[in-house]
């Protein structure tokens, strides 16, 4: 054991004291090989991001033929074939009518770049004081100014933050999914009914509202059903707010379907991915609006055009890698891999009971064990790593979001050793 570098700030981390004894070596397909001489199997695939495993040959390939070319050309003034193609590609693939995308260099940033859309396309169509944002609680859609200001105000890791982020409205989703999946605390009526009011009192002034579809991730893992999402859709309609689809979790299949979108059957105006879409090689995200957004941005006046320009956006490495790991995505049936892994998923984890556990559920690559107290997920890493296994819990859910090429040996490993942590007392 080591401590850790006093260079190094390591995210999420009180620093004083700190003890790193995890240095990777190598990776390699699920398995993270440590300087130590230990294994682990990665159960989280780096926070979700290396959905096809480590050190995949075809990506490695693919990012070796575009550096032979170059590494880098800025966007501004100049383009690329890498770039052209990645986003025709994920216009082909988007819901219909989301037809224009916008890349960026992290999943934060490519909400930032949502956000200024949403505001900017209200001042462009000359409408007054939509410049405020509807969201929901225990939302999280990164760690950048503006989005923190999204995420709950009340919890989570951006408190410290209170009084120096805009304000912004909230409202509660729906608690569960049913099916198994999660019990219903709070119904979808209940929900849109909340929604609706929110809308109807603060619409004149709300750009967008923006939410996790389906799956709130590191606001604690809550699901919700399709149905929600659907009526959200129908009621930014008809009080004039769009609507924006925070994917950079959910997107390509974690929740079941390549978007999370799909199931409720609708189209955001604006749509946002990342993490899965580079499968974890290169930092990229990529903000996708549709049509009518667009044109807003259109004419001879250049203060309509949209002033944002990461310097690394579109990248072409980045672009190449992320084209690879969409041919290898429908090559290889990564959604039936899906539905394997979550029915492996629910058969170990939603059987689960004891008096620290408040609830399991599952949905599609996504295995959570919430508890009702965090201090009874103290040690849990450290037990994992004991027995081979890499997981790292947040707030009070012990999670798993594994690749998808994980075998369904390491899957029922990874499940037994959470398994196992509550049944040792």
């Amino acid at each position: 054991m080591t401590r850790a570098s006093q260079a190094l700030w390591f995210p999420y981390a009180q620093m004083q004291g700190l003890e790193v004894q995890n240095e990777v070596a190598r990776a390699e397909g699920t398995r993270l090989f440590l300087r130590d001489g230990r294994v682990l199997i990665d159960a989280i695939a780096s926070w979700w991001c290396v959905i096809h495993g480590y050190n995949h040959p075809e990506l490695n390939a693919a990012l070796r033929a575009q550096l032979e070319n170059f590494a880098h050309v800025m966007l501004g003034g100049l383009t690329h074939q890498a770039a052209q193609r990645l986003a025709d590609r994920l216009v082909a693939l988007a819901p219909p009518g989301l037809a224009h995308v916008f890349f960026a260099d992290s999943g934060s940033v490519g909400m930032e770049v949502a956000m200024k859309m949403a505001v900017q396309y209200w001042k462009n169509l000359g409408v007054a004081g939509k410049h405020a944002f509807l969201s929901l609680r225990h939302g999280y859609h990164g760690d950048t100014t503006g989005v923190m200001s999204l995420g709950d105000p009340d919890e989570g890791m951006h408190h410290p933050f209170a009084g120096y982020l805009p304000r912004q409205h909230f409202v509660a989703p729906p608690e569960g999914m049913g099916d198994g999946r999660g019990e219903i605390r709070r119904s979808v009526d209940e929900a849109v009914s909340l929604l609706a009011t929110a809308l109807r009192e603060h619409g004149h002034e709300i750009a967008a509202f923006a939410c996790e579809p389906l799956m709130q991730a590191a606001g604690g893992f809550h699901f919700y059903p399709p149905a929600y999402l659907a009526e959200a859709r129908r009621l930014c309609d008809e009080r004039d707010v769009l609507l924006i689809c925070d994917e950079v979790a959910t997107g390509f299949g974690r929740t079941g379907t390549l978007f999370a979108c799909e199931p409720a059957g609708i189209t955001p105006d604006i749509m946002v991915l990342g993490k899965g879409l580079s499968a974890g090689y290169l930092g990229m995200s990529a903000t996708l609006a549709t049509e009518r957004v667009f044109a807003a941005f259109l004419g001879e006046d250049r203060d309509k055009a949209f002033m944002h320009g990461p310097t690394f956006m579109g990248n072409a490495l980045a672009c190449s890698v992320a084209l690879a790991s969409i041919d290898v995505f429908e090559r290889d049936g990564c959604l039936a891999k899906i539905r394997r892994i979550e029915a492996i998923l629910r058969e170990e984890l939603l059987g689960l009971r004891g008096p620290k556990i408040r609830e399991p559920r599952v949905l599609g690559a996504c295995g959570v064990v919430e508890v009702h107290d965090r201090r009874d997920l103290q040690g849990v890493q450290e037990f994992a790593s004991a027995r081979g296994v890499w997981l790292r819990p947040f707030d009070r859910v012990v999670y798993t979001m594994p690749a998808y090429v994980m075998d369904a040996a390491d899957l029922r490993r990874v499940c037994q050793t959470i398994r196992d942590w509550f049944d040792r007392s």
